[in-house]
């Protein structure tokens, strides 16, 4: 839709807050109710430092600030958080948030992304990523973000894996626990995501992975030549 004619744009949706049903994790909408114990227990496991480092909160160590943290962002509208649910064991094993929601000009973001040390660097974060992209493009949206800290190399490293074009850097763009912070900004658009999203669903399928849950192919293997995509200056 880059290119085309939007005369009869008339904006999208903004998201719902309901349940996205992936093969391997679920993304529930964020209820202390259901995700208050095990998501407290993948935020404070250990390296949980870390896992916050480029996060607006500090390290949800002690139960009563993570109790007050999670009856807040259950309610926000935006960002709308979700918890990563492994459809294994049915534990909350980390959260992320649809956010910037920007319905009039079909643009969205996910942010606020901390995975615990059972999901990281797993097919189920993956599809945790997968589940919020494929959502904002059957919804109509024309671009999906990604920023981060200039600083967070994993993050950055992450961006690319999944297939977003680097746009450039916002220079002292925030002030975030008393830190600069340089944002770097990530897209994927509407017209790229028909190729990527088939690289995901070749990815995802249960064929590519041995006995061990090892990946017999890679994402990156997978992923279309973007080599000539565009490039922010």
């Amino acid at each position: 839709m880059t290119d085309a004619n939007l005369t009869d744009w008339t904006g999208v949706s903004p998201p719902r807050r309901e349940t996205i049903h992936g093969r391997y994790v679920d993304l529930e909408p964020l209820d202390p109710r259901l995700h208050s114990d095990s998501l407290f227990a993948a935020a404070s496991a250990d390296g949980s430092d870390e896992r916050f480092r480029y996060l607006p909160q500090m390290p949800q160590t002690a139960r009563e600030d993570f109790d007050e943290w999670i009856h807040t962002a259950s309610e926000s509208p935006d960002p709308l958080f979700f918890a990563v649910v492994d459809r294994s064991t049915g534990r909350a094993e980390g959260r992320q948030a649809l956010m910037r929601i920007d319905a009039n000009n079909g643009v969205i973001e996910i942010g606020n992304i901390l995975w615990g040390p059972a999901l990281s660097r797993t097919r189920g974060a993956t599809e945790a990523f997968f589940l919020f992209a494929d959502l904002a493009f059957a919804s109509g949206y024309r671009r999906f973000e990604w920023k981060c800290d200039n600083g967070n190399a994993p993050s950055k490293k992450a961006a690319t894996r999944f297939g977003f074009t680097f746009e450039g850097l916002f220079r002292q763009h925030l002030v975030v626990k008393g830190l600069n912070r340089d944002t770097a900004w990530f897209s994927i658009i509407d017209t790229e995501w028909a190729s990527l999203r088939a690289a995901y669903v070749q990815w995802l399928d249960e064929d590519n992975f041995d006995e061990a849950g090892q990946q017999k192919v890679s994402l990156s293997d997978l992923m279309p030549n973007r080599a000539q995509q565009p490039r922010a200056h």
